[in-house]
């Protein structure tokens, strides 16, 4: 297979998914008295000005980071085929967690903003884990536990909040921890613009983008390119198989969650620590859920959720434009809604389209050489059909 092949048959489903969220909308948006047309005409009007184009750029890629982040977590753990929907419960703890630390403490730059990452990492891991240990413990169903432990995490949260981790003054409308040092916030990268000659916007991309390009680089190499990854996706498929070929897939159900947890405490990082430097009551939520998303229509790859989260990154970047311009916002969560329904039907398209293509590829295989001695033509079933002289060594094979 070709490459072009390869990543026409990997955009496929993807791609699909897209344009049918796209004319659903567009449908349910007639339906609602709203010109479609003018509705994409604002979603895609960037501004007038390059600072205007550039900030939307930003503004853009800004959210995609937190968003990739996310969909990293998920697809971990469904390469396993465990559904973490608790990620929004762990980032949140993670990150609250990591910003009462953060202003607690004064280090030097490096180990400052190391420690804060550190301690997101390992909160987000040890609150999934309760999960993985459920699971193989009792047999609970890590998409019960997760849910459950969502809210725990969530109320958690809003009591360290209020009470231990609380650094903003009594009566305050917005109640906040305090606010991170400057040696651990972590600095724009808005000096790119410059050395490549476009405008300097007045927002700044954010600094933690260099991190998550080499966490999902990380990710992309231990799922593809190690043992780990391969002990991970056999266990998934079939823990029986997988168990009797020597790996214990009980211990890679809490290898996986725990990875996957470790990964969901970054997701609030970016925000944190590029611009809001203390973890507040109106503190981004629901990256968590989006992730889902980001992970479907990116089918768990790396590269296809970097797409998909500047995706979900574009259509978040537009919720201000429409209410500009008079639109429902709505219009943004019901494309958000359709692409999640789309993208599983899509997959599943793909997914029998695939396997057809392979039946039809494996019915159709042609000869092998023969022993050189009559010129036979040797079938993958042996000389003459299922009784052919290599009935032996097949046996032997599935043995």
């Amino acid at each position: 297979m070709t490459v072009l092949r390869r990543i026409g048959t990997a955009a496929f489903a993807p791609v699909l998914a897209v344009v049918v969220a796209l004319v659903i909308s567009s449908l349910v948006m007639a339906a609602l008295q709203v010109n479609p047309l003018q509705v994409f005409e604002v979603m895609l009007d960037f501004g007038d000005s390059p600072a205007q184009q550039v900030t939307a750029l930003v503004v853009i890629v800004n959210r995609a980071i937190p968003l990739f982040l996310a969909g990293l977590a998920v697809a971990v753990a469904f390469r396993m085929g465990l559904f973490n929907i608790g990620v929004e419960g762990q980032y949140r703890l993670a990150t609250i967690v990591a910003a009462a630390v953060g202003a607690a403490v004064a280090l030097p730059g490096p180990l400052h903003i190391l420690l804060i990452v550190a301690v997101a990492v390992v909160v987000g891991a040890l609150w999934a884990a309760i999960v993985a240990v459920l699971k193989v413990t009792r047999g609970v169903s890590e998409v019960i536990s997760s849910i459950m432990l969502n809210f725990i995490a969530l109320g958690l949260a809003s009591y360290l909040l209020t009470g231990p981790f609380r650094g903003s003054e009594e009566g305050a409308s917005i109640i906040s921890t305090a606010e991170i040092p400057e040696s651990g916030q972590l600095g724009g990268l808005n000096a790119i613009f410059g050395a490549i000659g476009l405008a300097n916007p007045p927002r700044q991309l954010y600094g933690f983008l260099p991190i998550a390009i080499v966490v999902g680089v990380l990710i992309a190499v231990l799922l593809n390119r190690t043992r780990f990854g391969y002990d991970l996706k056999v266990s998934g498929l079939s823990p029986s198989a997988a168990s009797a070929s020597g790996v214990d897939a009980r211990g890679m159900v809490i290898k996986t969650m725990l990875l996957s947890g470790a990964v969901a405490g970054l997701i609030g990082l970016p925000d944190l620590l590029g611009s809001t430097h203390s973890y507040t009551t109106d503190f981004t939520a629901g990256l968590g859920f989006l992730g889902i998303a980001v992970a479907l229509l990116g089918r768990n790859r790396p590269l296809g959720i970097a797409f998909a989260a500047l995706l979900f990154g574009f259509l978040d970047r537009s919720l201000v434009p429409l209410q500009i311009a008079d639109f429902p916002a709505s219009v943004v969560t019901i494309i958000q809604g359709t692409i999640v329904l789309a993208v599983v039907v899509a997959n599943e398209i793909a997914r029998r389209i695939a396997r057809r293509s392979a039946e039809r590829g494996t019915a159709q295989a042609a000869p092998v050489a023969g022993d050189g001695g009559t010129g036979e033509a040797r079938t993958a079933t042996g000389p003459a059909g299922p009784a052919g002289g290599d009935t032996d060594e097949r046996q032997g094979a599935r043995a």
